[in-house]
């Protein structure tokens, strides 16, 4: 089970800083459900936790049981298009739950690795098996990373870092 270091705690970002948190009635585009993320930073596919929820964003309401939710082909499809999307990270970073991480945080989260669990880093990825199987492949940090994040995260101070992620990472210890 991946944990975040016990000192880190993660919680919702300010109302201020999401706008549109609730898409309207109409269907989500992939661009909508993109931005979101951008915006977030850190979200969860669809677990409750200390960050928004896609699956509420693409509901346009808290949902329990997205797969039951009459918009739950909508939300299965963009969260896969969010996964294979490569401004964002898939990841088990908030509480071991499936956590999008966009990539403008990545250098962040890079740089403040030292303080994190990294094996909630590891880049999952679904795969399908021959027998039509779900196979999870985890790509374990560092070895996902770009070169041109690596070489951001080493242009950033952890203070610089911290700022970047300070709505959704407070570090208690420090």
């Amino acid at each position: 089970m991946t944990r975040i270091v016990p000192d880190l705690i993660l919680h919702h970002p300010r109302p201020s800083a999401v706008k549109n948190h609730m898409p309207s009635r109409r269907p989500t585009s992939f661009e909508e459900a993109l931005r979101f993320v951008e915006t977030n930073g850190i979200v969860l596919e669809s677990a409750r936790g200390r960050v928004p929820a896609f699956a509420d964003f693409v509901a346009g309401e808290r949902v329990t049981r997205w797969w039951s939710h009459p918009k739950g082909r909508q939300i299965f499809a963009l969260t896969r298009a969010i996964r294979d999307s490569p401004d964002v990270l898939t990841c088990r970073l908030v509480d071991g739950k499936v956590t999008y991480v966009h990539r403008r945080l990545w250098p962040a989260l890079v740089k403040l690795s030292d303080e994190l669990d990294t094996s909630s880093l590891g880049a999952i990825r679904e795969e399908h098996s021959s027998g039509g199987k779900h196979e999870l492949r985890v790509t374990e940090f560092p070895n996902w990373v770009p070169a041109e994040v690596l070489a951001a995260s080493k242009r950033l101070s952890k203070r610089e870092a911290r700022s970047l992620l300070s709505w959704i990472l407070t570090d208690s210890s420090k």
